[in-house]
């Protein structure tokens, strides 16, 4: 390793960029390490600044894994807070710095350069958005702004924009303050990675949490009203608000890479190769600012998550130190969030996405106990997983629960990152005992539902297909294998009630030339009654994935979504 004497400049003090400059003094002690930052904070926990916020996280100084100091006197490292790069000359291979503070401008060479500017958060030019009650969340500065504001207010009543994560998250930790929480998105469901199913019951726990969500709803323009603000949606409506929070998501920061005629790609992140270099070899990037391939679709995409970042950050040191000889194989964008009570996450590629991309796929909806059903506080875990008909791999998942979804979800996204199939998935060894597991594991049962897809033993339609598929078919016939008292609550249109149990002793009330539709409450005695009926004589079986309660949950959700909205001046009392 021949780096004696070189230098190495890091410009980004989070994430990606304190992960690369830390990196690269553990793997080597005698270069010269200067991190520039353009904030006054250094590694500091993004991702908690929400619950700061809403006084989960009650001492701000956990927020912060470094300080410029503590960073400095571990690691050797000349950390410039306050300071930012504002050009780079990669033929010279100098950058150029300016002091936030006192304006000095100055020079400062280098022999590697890494770049981890990150993101910036979109702020359409909407009339009226420079106001003093609209924020955006991202940094130190932003969190300390908001909370200030959000603290003298009581009862207060904000409108959360957009339903990503983080606009999810600050939702429900306003909530905890007690204020009244209205969520604004464009489309017609919350947390746009996910699957409508899976969305849906979110959904249905934030409203019941007292969340109200406007989906399917635009901003037009926003007017000040001295202690208030007035926003306007397209269509008419207004509503009258305390605070807004604008959370429509971020883009990668280029400008600085852009300047330096280092290429910015199809996604406008930076452009970088398998080593995380640039278009010149001897600059690198990571984090949120750059784009790469995605392991499944093949696609330019990107990714705004800290996990990601952090290993590229390590990549890209042992990269810079050991002449490239680290691969990064790209992020499957394995996300999660708490809502309320419940957890939600996703990992890979959703049906959706998969659609769009052209990619050959197959979804299977299970629901599971998160532990032994016996053992006390066992609650549901719901399951929906994509995978290839042709090469069996698992493409993608979802999961939605009160208890264990994190596991279940850290399980599938490993899988699907080593390019595990729906057999690896049944076969998975997995810790065992009733207060944590079942002995088949919810994930074991998702990978069995998916087997019998995959061999033609279980045929499913999904949610949104059933109804339309037997609606088509003038030869068909509904049964709804639920008990009578179920079907008291509700049952779909055309079907009739023959409960599992009894399905044997009524075959001969079942026509065998007819194609039978099946459904039970999550889709387990669907397929019970589809295999008693397949093994009679009946040709064409089909079971509702998920059953009667996603069914219920997505139309509900859906029907929510897209009623019309009714124009009316909504104020404050």
């Amino acid at each position: 390793m021949e780096n004696v004497n070189k230098k190495y400049i890091v410009v980004g003090a989070v994430a990606g960029g304190a992960s690369a400059a830390a990196r690269l003094r553990r793997l080597d002690e005698h270069a010269s390490i200067i991190l520039f930052e353009k904030g006054a904070y250094v590694s500091y926990a993004n991702c908690g600044l929400p619950y700061y916020i809403g006084n989960v996280i009650e001492d701000r100084n956990k927020l912060f894994v470094q300080t410029a100091q503590s960073f400095h006197e571990r690691f050797n490292i000349d950390v410039r807070i306050q300071t930012e790069v504002i050009a780079v000359n990669p033929e010279k291979k100098e950058i150029t710095a300016r002091d936030v503070l006192t304006g000095n401008i100055y020079i400062e060479s280098y022999d590697k350069l890494v770049l981890s500017p990150g993101a910036e958060p979109v702020v359409p030019p909407f009339p009226g958005v420079q106001s003093n009650k609209i924020f955006t969340l991202r940094n130190v500065p932003d969190t300390d702004t908001i909370k200030s504001f959000v603290s003298s207010k009581k009862n207060a009543k904000a409108l959360v924009i957009g339903a990503g994560f983080i606009g999810l998250e600050m939702a429900e930790n306003l909530h905890h303050l007690g204020h009244e929480v209205t969520v604004v998105e464009m489309n017609n469901q919350i947390l746009a990675p996910l699957d409508f199913p899976i969305a849906a019951i979110a959904q249905q726990h934030l409203r019941e949490k007292g969340l109200e969500l406007m989906l399917n709803t635009a901003v037009e323009s926003f007017e000040d009203k001295g202690e208030t603000l007035l926003v306007n949606f397209k269509g008419g409506m207004q509503m009258e608000v305390d605070y807004v929070i604008l959370s429509i998501g971020v883009r990668p920061d280029t400008r600085l890479a852009a300047a330096a005629g280092l290429q910015i790609g199809e996604a406008r992140g930076i452009v970088v190769n398998e080593y995380l270099q640039t278009t010149h070899p001897d600059i690198y990037a990571v984090g949120d600012a750059i784009e790469f391939k995605h392991p499944i679709t093949q696609k330019i995409g990107n990714t705004f998550l800290a996990g990601p970042a952090n290993k590229q950050g390590r990549i890209c040191a042992n990269n810079i130190v050991f002449n490239n000889t680290n691969i990064y194989n790209g992020a499957i964008n394995t996300a999660i969030v708490k809502l309320f009570d419940l957890t939600v996450g996703t990992t890979g590629m959703a049906a959706k996405h998969l659609k769009a991309a052209g990619i050959s796929y197959l979804v299977s909806t299970t629901r599971s106990s998160s532990h032994a059903s016996y053992y006390p506080n066992s609650k549901q875990i719901t399951i929906q997983i994509t995978f290839s008909p042709d090469t069996k791999k698992l493409l993608g998942a979802q999961v939605i629960g009160e208890d264990g979804a994190d596991k279940r979800l850290d399980i599938l996204a490993t899988l699907i990152k080593n390019n595990g199939t729906i057999y690896d998935l049944t076969e998975l060894e997995h810790a065992y005992a009733p207060p944590y597991s079942s002995a088949k594991d919810p994930v074991n049962m998702a990978g069995f539902v998916a087997e019998n897809i995959l061999n033609g033993i279980l045929k499913v339609e999904q949610w949104d297909g059933f109804e339309t598929t037997f609606a088509a078919d003038e030869n068909a016939m509904m049964i709804d294998v639920r008990n009578p008292d179920e079907v008291m609550s509700g049952a779909m249109e055309g079907s009739i009630n023959i409960p599992l149990d009894t399905l044997r002793s009524n075959l001969n009330n079942i026509p065998k030339d007819k194609t039978i539709f099946v459904y039970c409450a999550v889709g387990l005695r669907g397929y019970l009654a589809q295999r008693i009926l397949m093994q009679s004589g009946y040709k064409n079986v089909i079971n509702l994935s998920g059953g009667y309660n996603l069914w219920n949950v997505c139309k509900t959700e859906l029907q929510l979504s897209e009623k019309n909205i009714q124009h009316k001046s909504v104020e404050l009392v």
